[in-house]
């Protein structure tokens, strides 16, 4: 398809793993690609140290050496990277525009992959020991503090399940509670469980006030509420569960999100509006991994392939035709299609080369269908000069589309 006149095909805002993996599949479709980044290539898995569940690494990698691998694989497909903050969108037509502090740029599909940062707290010591025992992500780390002591910060529910996985290769995790003594914001049976588990203490009606280590977490200083009383414990790992924030303000007002500002998606990625989707930790999902971003990004990308196609064949088709253009929405299953598609080629039989007669399947080509009406087949729409002059619905004859063209 290519870049015409600064047009991308696909643009990509986000170079984490599925930013990265959307480039890829985008490229290798031979799609003119940009992909916009704000920091490092990777995102934030560039800064996980320990990698030990991506397939293919049996005896692990580091984040940074995986995104290197893997921005080296999008570049060599050609691939454009662009430096830039993006701080909103135009998406009411065809051509998505994103527009940044160093420009604007535009394209016909957008694929939305900024990710979402854990919440941090802002302690002494937890920005200079992120991934040195710092953590945010039990499932990532939690076999690098086999037979340590580790601290989790929260009580929610992600906090209590994250610390009961935790227990699988710590020796004691001790969760840190801002509220008194037996109460928790998780769930009643998350609380029952992590209440039963022996490798799990708790420290009620505290805080922590700073992490602290030369290169690597040592130790924690505690503040109880309450007293005021300050006092240091020893642990090899901190992990801090108060939540994520997705990085979408840029879609406010454009894209539907939840109440939380996560990207509302169908299973293609698909957003809310045509052409744009979104893939990895900013959309909604069950679980935030490296791999799971992978997949997003793929489906994303290929999801966009499709649309590009499906938008490019109905404008050469239709749009554009110098002829007038009867298009017939049918599908394979329903019997009333089939008698729709011998009456197209009744019409064209009648009247030969002046018209253009289009068949289209209804469920492989919804978006097209839902953009004119059509929620079911068969249905017959007439375009004059790339304009719809007639729509109709159910069972139509040859004459019935015969009497619409003239």
């Amino acid at each position: 398809m290519g870049n015409e006149e600064g047009i991308y095909d696909v643009l990509i805002i986000g170079a984490g793993p599925a930013g990265l993996t959307a480039g890829l599949y985008s490229a290798r479709a031979r799609l003119s690609t940009a992909i916009i980044e704000t920091g490092r290539k990777g995102g934030q898995a560039a800064t996980t140290e320990d990698v030990e569940n991506y397939p293919g690494f049996p005896g692990g990698t580091t984040g940074p050496e995986l995104m290197k691998l893997m921005t080296e694989q999008v570049e060599g497909f050609g691939v454009t990277f662009i430096k830039d903050r993006i701080e909103g969108l135009e998406l009411g037509s065809q051509v998505k525009v994103a527009q940044g502090r160093n420009g604007e740029y535009k394209a016909k599909s957008l694929i939305v992959a900024t990710g979402a940062k854990p919440r941090t707290l802002g302690l002494p010591g937890e920005g200079s020991l992120r991934g040195k025992g710092v953590s945010y992500c039990a499932t990532c780390d939690g076999e690098i503090f086999t037979d340590l002591d580790v601290i989790v910060i929260g009580n929610g529910d992600a906090a209590v399940e994250e610390a009961i996985f935790l227990t699988r290769f710590a020796d004691k995790v001790t969760i840190i509670v801002v509220h008194d003594e037996g109460v928790m914001d998780a769930a009643k049976y998350l609380q029952e469980r992590a209440f039963a588990n022996p490798k799990i203490d708790f420290v009620w009606n505290s805080v922590v006030d700073e992490i602290k280590g030369e290169g690597i977490v040592e130790a924690v200083t505690l503040k109880n509420l309450k007293t005021g009383n300050r006092w240091e414990i020893q642990t090899n790992g901190v992990f801090i569960f108060v939540g994520t924030v997705p990085q979408t303000d840029f879609c406010k007002g454009q894209i539907e999100m939840d109440d939380r500002g996560y990207i509302i998606t169908d299973e293609r990625m698909q957003t809310s509006e045509d052409g744009v989707y979104a893939a990895g930790d900013v959309t909604q999902k069950y679980l935030r991994q490296i791999v799971t971003a992978c997949g997003d990004g793929a489906t994303a990308a290929v999801a966009a392939e499709k649309f590009l196609e499906e938008e490019e064949s109905f404008r050469e088709q239709v749009l554009e035709s110098d002829r007038p253009v009867v298009v017939g929405f049918w599908s394979p299953t329903d019997e009333e299609s089939m008698g729709l598609l011998k009456s197209l080629e009744e019409v064209e039989a009648k009247r030969g080369t002046g018209i253009r007669t289009v068949a289209i399947d209804l469920y492989r080509n919804q978006r097209v269908a839902r953009r004119f009406g059509v929620t079911k087949p068969p249905a017959v729409l007439v375009f004059v000069g790339g304009q719809l002059r007639e729509s109709m619905h159910g069972s139509v004859g040859a004459t019935d589309i015969i009497k619409a063209l003239d």
